[in-house]
């Protein structure tokens, strides 16, 4: 990790909540509002949001599976994200999130013409503008915590190795 965090302090806590309050309580909201206010599919929300920690690296971002109430996707929709060309797994609307989440990450500026024809036939304005804000909040704070480390140590028990929080 390379942030200097006090002993016995959360990690993510401490780096969001105490170090830049301002801002970092105002990411942490928007963050939160992501997936509490999100009108998206739970299909197209997770293909969107994983697509993005499979590029960040993000390794707490890859584990987590989004739950809408009570249902999650399937343990192998983290390789159909990863395969969303070939996978027979996706409708247009999931094969269109994780593919506007691979080129908004790496390739934004040639969002063409063709693309938006297609987005715009199975998302509404609305829809798009929010898959859009996610992605950005995806991106922006997935990276934030890879860059600093703060995925390593706060992570899912699949990742943990045995170790306790």
């Amino acid at each position: 990790m390379i942030i200097d965090v006090p002993e016995g302090r959360d990690p993510i806590e401490y780096v969001w909540g105490e170090m830049v309050p301002g801002i970092g309580v105002a990411a942490s909201q928007f963050a939160l509002a992501v997936y509490s206010d999100s009108t998206l599919g739970l299909r197209e929300f997770e293909a969107a949001r994983l697509r993005i920690a499979q590029i960040n690296g993000c390794l707490f971002c890859q584990d987590w599976r989004t739950e809408r109430d009570g249902a999650k996707v399937e343990a192998e929709f983290a390789d159909a994200v990863a395969d969303w060309r070939g996978t027979d797994r996706f409708d247009e609307r999931t094969r269109l999130a994780a593919e506007y989440a691979e080129r908004y990450a790496l390739d934004h500026h040639n969002l063409d013409d063709e693309f938006w024809s297609r987005m715009l036939t199975h998302y509404t304005q609305r829809e798009a503008v929010e898959l859009t804000m996610c992605l950005g909040s995806w991106l922006g704070f997935g990276r934030l915590n890879r860059v600093f480390g703060l995925d390593t140590v706060c992570v899912l028990p699949s990742h943990m190795g045995g170790r306790q929080s």
